[in-house]
């Protein structure tokens, strides 16, 4: 099954991008599935590399890595990001710079769309 998440909110201040991830990891590792994972809004930084989280507590970016290892693709609303300043050398690795067009087409794409 092809499924795409859809991720809104800031990495951390609530649990929405982090439970996202973690069922985008989870189902990106099931066999015979293919997950795209699209970061619009406030979600545009959970690709920003260089997080530094206290001890104990979880990264998002350590997170995204592991859906990448899953062989997810990643697109970051290219808009969101220069509302927030975020720069093409930050983004985690495995990550780019997306458009509202991309998510479009990865939306037909989709047998399924999950919403974060």
């Amino acid at each position: 099954m092809k499924t795409l998440f859809i991720l809104n909110d800031a990495p951390y201040g609530s649990e929405r991008s982090y439970n996202g991830l973690r069922l985008a990891g989870a189902l990106s590792k099931a066999e015979g599935e293919e997950v795209k994972l699209f970061l619009i809004g406030d979600a545009a930084a959970c690709a920003k590399g260089g997080q530094k989280v206290p001890e104990g507590f979880y990264n998002v970016q350590l997170m995204l890595g592991r859906v990448l290892r899953n062989k997810a693709e990643v697109g970051v609303c290219g808009t969101c990001m220069d509302a927030r300043g975020i720069a093409d050398a930050e983004l985690v690795d495995g990550t780019r710079r997306s458009t509202l067009a991309e998510l479009t087409s990865w939306t037909q794409w989709a047998d399924k769309v999950v919403v974060f």
